[in-house]
């Protein structure tokens, strides 16, 4: 029964103010019925003639396609009818295609675990970040407990394995117990081959169930609402975590999401109900947890690598030194998230602080003494060397002509001309008072030299002056030095 009021001010839109049925049915809040009740819109209807429509006569070749292929474009649909002598719009059909294709909804039932049973377990992307003068792709481990909701999170700059395997023991170690049956999706850490139901475990996963006694079992393909819960934990952590928050490096936020998840992530209420929080609900599911063992699973990366000639293993992008002797070696890699060891056989030859920067050189000044202590015996012979041998005071020149931009090579060559043309003494003083001037120079101490020595006799080589090559030089006779020495009173 509708109120007259209300009667009234549905006839006044549509009579004196000619309001559509739709306009006074949103204006008002109610429903199109309402309105044609109230104005008596069957008063208003016309007869009106119904053509016969054109798909009338294909309308069993339709429901039964449809049947069998629900997801067919109404355009396929078309052609295919087409073919059988249909004459009719595509738009026509899409209207008739709209009616009779099958309802693509799907009801769900709502997932009840108990306490302990299953944990959800997923990737998740956050973009890139800043390390060490690169940029690295920033990934989040997450686990949720499918009865409390209580959420493990932690951050890598990978989806790797040993990533992979390391959330899980944080993860175990954090909720103090482990659940009975972990659920994934198709990841490449967890599933190495589907074919239908039949699935391939990754070898270390597998190993790692057997280490803590869970039971992996894999969502069905395209279904991620199978793991609702872990999905719904991911855009939580976007949102109320990770959302302007600046990035102080891996560690520092991995600290900042234990103490967020601790703190806030437990404080909130628990989706069961009954007004308690994560929090009381975890304390719950915590005795129902299967014990932790008694030692933790090892998750570090082992791996064989092999140096080239020279003493470096590279690793992440970033070379790291072992001693010289063991270049070209067969070396095994053991790297965790802090350090980085190298083994040859069972014996440890390096141990590195890890750097996520990329092409960073982390040396151990230890490893490359050998190797420069027999370079500074072959530059003994160089160039430089007979000039730090001549004069040792050229050692400060060089440091400060190398500091200065200047080219090494090209200095040590011209002070090795000064040393054969002035000798040792006056290079020296010439070197030290170019140094004293702010000019450690070749330049500057050849001009030095010319103002304040003299350079050495030189013998004469026919390389050096071509011009005497034709020079003929007939011998004396030893009589005429006689000559030069006779007294005159031996003529007497």
């Amino acid at each position: 029964m509708i109120p007259l009021e209300l009667k009234a001010e549905i006839r006044r839109l549509f009579f004196a103010e000619h309001f559509k049925i739709g306009t006074i049915a949103g204006t008002l809040g109610i429903s199109w019925d309402t309105v044609r009740q109230a104005i008596g819109s069957s008063a208003f209807n016309r007869t009106r003639f119904v053509r016969p429509s054109l798909t009338e006569s294909y309308l069993g070749f339709i429901k039964a396609t449809l049947e069998r292929y629900p997801r067919l474009r109404a355009t396929r649909l078309h052609a295919m009818l087409a073919e059988r002598g249909f004459a009719g719009s595509v738009r026509a059909l899409r209207r008739v295609v709209a009616e009779l294709r099958p309802s693509g909804r799907e009801a769900f039932l709502r997932r009840v675990t108990l306490p302990g049973e299953e944990a959800q377990v997923d990737w998740a992307s956050f973009g890139e970040v800043d390390v060490e003068g690169t940029r690295r792709r920033l990934s989040c481990f997450l686990m949720v407990l499918s009865y409390s909701r209580a959420l493990y999170l932690e951050f890598a700059f990978d989806q790797k394995m040993e990533s992979f395997l390391r959330g899980h023991v944080h993860a175990f170690s954090s909720f103090g117990g482990v659940p009975r049956v972990l659920l994934y999706d198709n990841l490449r850490s967890a599933v190495l081959d589907r074919v239908g139901n039949g699935i391939r475990f990754h070898p270390r996963l597998l190993e790692l169930a057997g280490h803590y006694h869970f039971a992996p079992r894999p969502c069905a393909v395209a279904a991620a609402y199978q793991k609702g819960r872990v999905e719904r934990a991911v855009r939580y952590v976007r949102d109320a975590f990770f959302a302007a928050r600046p990035f102080r490096g891996l560690s520092a936020l991995n600290g900042e999401a234990q103490a967020w998840q601790e703190g806030v992530a437990q404080a909130r209420e628990w989706p069961g109900g009954s007004g308690r929080s994560v929090a009381a609900a975890l304390a719950e599911e915590c005795a129902r947890l299967l014990p932790l063992p008694a030692h933790p699973f090892s998750c570090d990366l082992v791996m064989p690598i092999r140096s080239g000639k020279t003493p470096y293993v590279r690793f992440d992008c970033n070379d790291y030194s072992i001693p010289s002797g063991l270049a070209g070696h067969w070396l095994t890699l053991v790297a965790s998230l802090e350090v980085v060891r190298i083994l040859d056989g069972h014996a440890e030859v390096a141990v590195h602080r890890r750097s996520f920067g990329r092409t960073r050189v982390v040396e151990d000044p230890a490893h490359l003494a050998p190797l420069l202590a027999e370079r500074a015996k072959a530059e003994a012979s160089s160039r430089a060397g007979r000039l730090l041998r001549a004069v040792p005071s050229l050692g400060a020149f060089l440091a400060a002509a190398v500091d200065a931009g200047e080219r090494l090579r090209p200095t040590t060559r011209s002070l090795e001309q000064l040393l054969d043309a002035y000798g040792p003494d006056a290079l020296r003083a010439a070197a030290e008072q170019a140094v004293a001037r702010g000019t450690p120079r070749a330049a500057s101490v050849a001009f030095l030299l010319r103002r304040t020595a003299r350079p050495r006799p030189q013998p004469v080589t026919l390389t050096s002056r071509p011009d005497l090559a034709g020079l003929v030089v007939t011998p004396a006779s030893p009589a005429i030095y006689d000559e030069l020495t006779r007294r005159e009173d031996d003529d007497v």
